[in-house]
């Protein structure tokens, strides 16, 4: 059964996507093959695939309304064993659409479900909000990865994550775990950065990732070249921290599975 994990926080910016696009080639290149699935209507995941979300004709929305239209959905190999379910701008439509849908919070766990045994592991990269497609998110994930940017206001905001996380735990997904927060965009030159990831790491303790991941330049063009990090520049230091990010969640989960 493929471990399906959720990239979530509601603040936008905080470099979701790009842990999302960036963890799930990694792990394909270690694991073998891993779907991305972008939830987001903004859709950036694809296009930092290079996919023209304009052309599609059928994305993850098409999966939200026909969980059986998923396969004609996914785009293969955009990198080495790695899969995408894209988003699209009629995301945008779906949070008025669902509202009144039945089981509108399962949409998306039915779709991945018909398709779950081809995978190691689910990435899904949630939009940045707390609306029925993270709730859909939430309830299709079996973790939860919280990414943090290391700047000032890096946990407003944060309670609510929490809230949420636990009301879907309580009454729609009892054993969504928080596998682990991540702190993104840090400058090692900077002492703003390291009290933030100070603070971060005071308030969750062993959550928090030992690996952070830096500004990086190369990080920020990747997604307009349609590559990933690995495959734009696999020696740099951000292939080299999420890299890193792989390692220390694989061994979160062997560790899971021997408790």
């Amino acid at each position: 059964m493929a471990k399906r994990l959720a990239i979530c926080n509601q603040k936008g910016g905080v470099g979701k996507t790009t842990t999302s696009v960036n963890l799930a080639a990694t792990l394909a290149r270690r694991t073998g093959k891993v779907l991305l699935v972008d939830l987001d209507p903004q859709a950036h995941a694809t296009l930092g695939l290079g996919v023209d979300r304009s052309k599609l004709e059928v994305s993850v929305y098409e999966t939200l309304v026909e969980a059986q239209r998923v396969e004609e959905a996914i785009l293969h190999d955009r990198s080495e064993q790695l899969d995408l379910l894209p988003g699209s701008i009629d995301l945008a439509g779906a949070e008025a659409e669902l509202v009144e849908a039945p089981e509108r919070e399962f949409r998306l766990v039915r779709a991945l479900g018909l398709i779950e045994p081809k995978y190691q592991f689910m990435i899904i990269d949630c939009p940045p909000s707390l609306g029925i497609l993270t709730i859909n998110g939430l309830v299709a994930a079996h973790d939860v990865l919280v990414p943090v940017q290391a700047e000032y206001y890096a946990l407003e905001g944060i309670s609510r994550l929490l809230d949420t996380i636990s009301l879907v735990r309580q009454s729609l997904n009892p054993t969504l775990e928080i596998k682990g927060v991540l702190m993104t965009m840090y400058s090692s030159r900077l002492n703003l950065a390291k009290q933030v990831a100070a603070e971060v790491r005071s308030f969750f303790g062993e959550q928090v990732f030992d690996t952070v991941v830096p500004r990086s330049v190369r990080l920020a063009e990747a997604p307009s070249f349609g590559k990933t990090i690995f495959d734009y520049d696999g020696h740099s230091a951000g292939a080299q921290a999420y890299s890193s990010l792989a390692d220390e969640l694989l061994a979160r989960y062997q560790k899971a599975e021997e408790l």
